[in-house]
């Protein structure tokens, strides 16, 4: 069994804000996959069903972006999943908007909400699905543009940003993270040699 996270924040006013990624790619991934992800249990709201011929648990914490460790280790607990058949999905400042990365483990690089759960868990050896969200020019405060709501204008390039992130997800699944290494990380703009 799998157990797919989206980090985000609880709450309508976070909705469709850059460090709500996480919870979007798991909406696209559920409506993809016919999953209704509304059942509360672990501190997060669940859904079970299946993808690429694997049984998976869709999971959206709600104990907000920072705190999401014990959330992930209850539902981990619960379901008796290894670390590497978890795949945490979430928004990237190091990385630009609109690209995606595929890594097999790995640290926080700082992201505070992987920083929890990597406590949490108590480990680093599980696959994640980052997206890029930095615009491009210099940000006075990281916390405010994170929690500010998309633009109009980045709509188009959001729908498809969540399309290729639930099927990179899917392709982890189904394939395995190495070959999904290889067919979702291309040079994002901005990035001047491919990232390890």
């Amino acid at each position: 069994m799998w157990l797919i996270v989206g980090l985000g924040n609880p709450g309508p006013q976070y909705e469709l804000t850059p460090h709500n990624l996480g919870f979007l790619v798991i909406d696209r991934l559920a409506e993809a996959n016919r999953i209704r992800v509304t059942r509360p249990e672990a501190i997060s709201l669940t859904g079970s069903g299946e993808i690429g011929g694997k049984t998976v648990c869709l999971a959206k914490p709600q104990t907000f972006m920072n705190v999401s460790g014990p959330a992930v280790k209850a539902l981990m607990a619960k379901y008796e999943i290894a670390a590497p058949n978890l795949v945490l999905v979430y928004d990237d400042l190091d990385l630009p908007w609109p690209s995606l990365r595929v890594r097999p483990r790995g640290s926080a690089s700082g992201h505070n909400g992987t920083e929890s759960v990597i406590r949490g868990i108590g480990s680093m050896e599980f696959p994640r699905v980052r997206l890029g969200i930095h615009p491009g020019h210099l940000i006075r405060d990281g916390a405010e543009f994170v929690l500010s709501p998309f633009r109009k204008a980045q709509w188009k390039e959001l729908d498809e940003l969540l399309d290729l992130a639930a099927r990179a997800v899917e392709s982890v699944i189904a394939e395995g993270v190495e070959k999904s290494m290889a067919k979702f990380n291309r040079r994002a703009r901005g990035l001047t040699k491919e990232e390890e």
